[in-house]
C-alpha cells in the first residue's frame, strides 16, 4: 500500500507540528544510525527543537564532538569539496537536467529521421 503524497508546508496547528516534529526526528534518527551502520561511516545528527531546551545529539555529545573535530582537522579545501548550498544545489540540478533535456532531443531527432525514410516502392519501379 503506498502512501499519499504529503504537502510539504508549515504546519499551523501546534499540537500537529509537535507530533510531526516528533515522528520525523525519531526517523532522521534512525536513519542516521542506519547509515553509519551499514556502511561503516562516522556519522552524527544535531537536532534543535523549539520544544526541548537543549539539542538532541546522535550517537552521543563524545560521539558528535569527534567527527567535528575529525572534520576540522581536513583541509579546507577537502572539508568544502562537497559541500553546497541551496542556491548552488539547485544550479547543478539545472544545468544536468537541461543536458538530459538537449540529449533526448537529440535522440528524437535521430529516431524521426531514421523512422521517415521513405521505402522503396517495388510495385511502382
Amino acid at each position: 500500500m503506498t502512501r499519499k503524497k504529503v504537502k510539504l508546508a508549515f504546519i499551523t496547528n501546534e499540537s500537529a507540528r509537535k507530533g510531526t516534529f516528533k515522528k520525523r526526528k525519531k526517523g532522521l534518527m534512525k536513519k542516521v544510525s542506519e547509515l553509519s551502520t551499514l556502511c561503516g561511516i562516522d556519522a552524527c545528527a544535531i537536532i534543535y527543537s523549539p520544544y526541548e531546551p537543549h539539542p538532541e545529539v546522535w550517537p552521543n555529545t563524545l560521539g558528535v564532538q569527534r567527527i567535528l573535530a575529525k572534520f576540522k582537522r581536513m583541509p579546507e579545501m577537502e572539508q568544502s569539496k562537497k559541500m553546497v548550498n541551496q542556491e548552488t544545489f539547485i544550479r547543478q540540478r539545472i544545468v544536468k537536467a537541461n543536458e538530459h533535456l538537449k540529449k533526448q532531443h537529440k535522440d528524437n531527432r535521430e529516431k524521426e529521421m531514421t523512422s521517415h525514410v521513405p521505402m522503396f516502392d517495388w510495385e511502382r519501379a
